[in-house]
């Protein structure tokens, strides 16, 4: 087994120089008596350190022990309710949370790499956190005031936790097919029946109630409206009353993530609370669901990010073959041109990945906390733009990473012992949850580039390429290339802007190379403003960005160029009458 370590400078140097985080927190009421740099290293550090010490440990062993289900009660593996108890005692659950509810009222831009290191340390135990902070969030946007009293101080202490209840048997991501049903009460309260599948942290050990937000339907209405429904009653005062009518029927046995527990869910008259408007269930329960799609996107980067250490360390340490020249001694593997190819796709994907990541925070919390109403609207924008790319782009290199990573391995990759291949099967459901990345692509594609007619697309595409002119000392033959891809980007979509209305079919099939194209163009302008920054920095560092730029623009930028072809080649085979085909 290869511990893990966060990449403590990296995320850093992001916050610091490529993102200049503090100018951004210092521009925001909200923030700026409250972080700053050294404050945000502190929180990076004990991250850090917890990470590795204690939520690493609980990896391998808990993959191998898995949920258990007993009597209809869920516990988890060996380990995980007193690490989970050190993070409610360190009020890391609650850390972006709202400070009039009790969170830590910290940025988005740090929190998520908090959850980074999460996943690259722990991808089951991380999902736990994650969940009740989604929660969190969708009530308090859209909670009623008595509701966010009651609920959001014990989710942010971590004493209580969040789950997300959509998916039902004949219904997965076409939830207008749900069975679901809430009968409303003279009190203003709802009886809700029926089952929901694929629930993560739907029941467990780690905290004494579990709230579940329920998508479910109201009589005679075709409409979808959402639901607080918790385990167990809670009184005014918050202490615990009886049990509501929330049963676990099965957990879920799975490919990977074996200590998170994805529970099927039953609901018997059990009491619930109406969030937001009736039939307006899904704009609500987007706000937790954007919130985990780009969760999700940042536990494919966490993979892909342990994958790239446990890689590289096999690397150095394998004896295999000769170097060239010497025939004579046996050299480790990473002499090898192969293995190093590998090995820097893995580090330019991820380190690139992790700008993307930042640039979608930073617009996040530009979005929700800054003093300046238009930039509030346009932070909006981008928001929507860039969060289907980090979900779909994040998790579909992710796991492509991690099983580069695998094949540094060789036959040892296969093998349980070095624990690369639980990495694998761990970032596999990535791709899959939280809206597939074909509907993210459809999303992003559909909704976000055509849907306002290339409004947002354009004026991002621009202050990426006057930003780009300004850096310093780059260049000008990588900026050249990178903006020729964001231009073509553009044209593309004008053409397809032209036929959404007639051919909407051809939109769906071309969706994922649009994105993909736009996630391998837009690493390039990340990689030459990373290594713009560069300069100043340690030597060292200095020049590892320098090589791994070089190597990005040299060698992945193009297919950027492979993807944009595929759009622009149309759809007549994918979409030709199924009889023909199959």
């Amino acid at each position: 087994m290869y511990p893990y370590k966060a990449p403590i400078d990296e995320m850093r140097f992001l916050l610091d120089k490529v993102f200049n985080a503090s100018q951004t927190w210092a521009e925001i009421s909200a923030f700026k008596d409250n972080i700053d740099m050294d404050t945000a290293a502190a929180i990076l550090d004990e991250s850090a350190t917890m990470s590795s010490e204690l939520v690493y440990p609980l990896n391998r062993a808990g993959d191998e022990q898995g949920v258990g289900f007993n009597d209809g009660q869920v516990t988890t593996p060996t380990g995980y309710t007193q690490v989970y108890q050190q993070f409610v005692e360190g009020g890391w659950i609650g850390l972006c949370g709202d400070p009039q509810y009790g969170g830590m009222g910290m940025p988005k831009m740090l929190g998520l790499l908090v959850d980074e290191m999460g996943y690259g340390a722990c991808n089951a135990f991380t999902l736990y956190n994650s969940l009740t902070a989604g929660a969190a969030l969708c009530i308090n946007a859209h909670g009623s005031d008595e509701l966010k009293q009651r609920y959001l101080p014990k989710l942010y202490s971590g004493e209580w936790s969040g789950a997300m209840d959509m998916t039902e048997p004949q219904a997965g991501s076409d939830l207008r097919n749900i069975r679901t049903r809430a009968e409303p009460l003279d009190d203003g309260s709802y009886l809700l029946t029926g089952s929901k599948i694929f629930i993560t942290g739907g029941d467990h050990d780690l905290t004494e109630n579990v709230i579940h937000l329920v998508l479910a339907k109201l009589p005679n209405s075709s409409g979808i409206s959402l639901f607080l429904v918790p385990k167990y009653s809670v009184n005014d005062d918050q202490s615990l009353g009886n049990a509501n009518g929330v049963t676990v029927g099965s957990i879920e046995h799975k490919m990977g993530l074996k200590g998170s527990a994805t529970c099927v869910m039953n609901y018997d008259n059990a009491r619930g609370f109406l969030i937001g408007k009736a039939n307006r269930g899904l704009v609500c329960m987007f706000t937790m669901m954007n919130y985990e799609r780009l969760a999700i996107g940042i536990q494919g980067l966490g993979s892909s990010q342990a994958a790239y250490q446990m890689a590289t360390t096999y690397a150095k340490e394998r004896k295999q073959g000769q170097a060239a020249g010497n025939a004579e001694q046996a050299a480790s593997i990473i002499v090898h041109g192969d293995v190093r190819r590998m090995l820097l796709t893995i580090a330019s994907l991820t380190e690139a990945g992790r700008a993307l990541a930042l640039h979608t925070g930073q617009q996040l919390d530009l979005a929700k906390y800054s003093d300046s109403e238009s930039q509030r609207l346009k932070a909006s924008r981008y928001v929507g733009l860039l969060t289907p790319v980090a979900k779909a782009f994040l998790t579909d290199r992710g796991l492509d990473m991690t099983i580069m990573a695998q094949q540094v391995f060789g036959g040892h990759g296969y093998i349980r012992e070095t624990g690369i291949e639980q990495l694998v099967r761990d970032t596999r459901i990535a791709q899959i949850y939280e809206g597939t990345n074909g509907i993210q692509a459809l999303d992003f594609l559909g909704r976000k580039v055509l849907g306002d007619n290339l409004d947002t697309l354009t004026e991002f595409v621009e202050e990426l390429l006057a930003e780009l002119r300004e850096l310093p000392a780059t260049n000008p033959q990588h900026i050249k290339a990178v903006g020729q891809r964001l231009m073509a980007l553009v044209d593309s979509a004008a053409q397809l802007n032209q036929h959404k209305l007639t051919q909407p079919n051809l939109i769906n099939a071309v969706a994922v190379d649009f994105l993909d194209a736009f996630g391998y163009a837009i690493y390039g302008y990340y990689w030459i403003k990373m290594s713009a920054m560069a300069q100043g920095e340690p030597e060292g560092f200095y020049k590892r960005k320098q090589a791994v730029a070089n190597f990005y623009m040299e060698k992945l930028l193009a297919k950027s160029d492979y993807h944009l072809s595929q759009v622009n080649a149309g759809s007549d085979c994918v979409m030709a009458p199924l009889e023909e085909w199959f």
